[in-house]
């Protein structure tokens, strides 16, 4: 009887982060590849931003559009100044229902 009753309790909601699968910097351009189980505009992933290591952000790229058939999917954001003596940058993303994400991902920079 425990076990139906415990087998009947609502599971914790858990989030649905976007995932950075990969990324890259071509002179000022950083493109990101991305992937998230978007379900429409209800429930998508809607941006990711550059840091520097101690958090000063370096750009926003907003994402207007849920990606339900294109994934994973990779956007751009030019016009990044990166500062000099940053060897590496953060990317975070976020969706529209979780928020961004815990995780960074982080890109080394030569």
């Amino acid at each position: 009887m425990k076990a139906l009753i415990f087998a009947l309790l609502p599971l914790p909601a858990l989030a649905d982060f976007p995932m950075i699968e990969a990324a890259q910097i071509n002179g000022t351009t950083v493109s990101v590849t991305l992937s998230h189980p978007d379900t429409g505009w209800d429930h998508y992933a809607d941006g990711w931003e550059v840091l520097t290591p101690d958090g000063t952000s370096l750009g926003l790229r907003i994402l207007a559009h849920p990606h339900v058939a294109e994934q994973p999917f990779t956007r751009s954001l030019g016009d990044v100044k990166v500062p000099a003596g940053v060897r590496e940058l953060h990317i975070r993303a976020r969706c529209s229902r979780d928020g961004w994400a815990d995780q960074t991902f982080v890109l080394p920079l030569d």
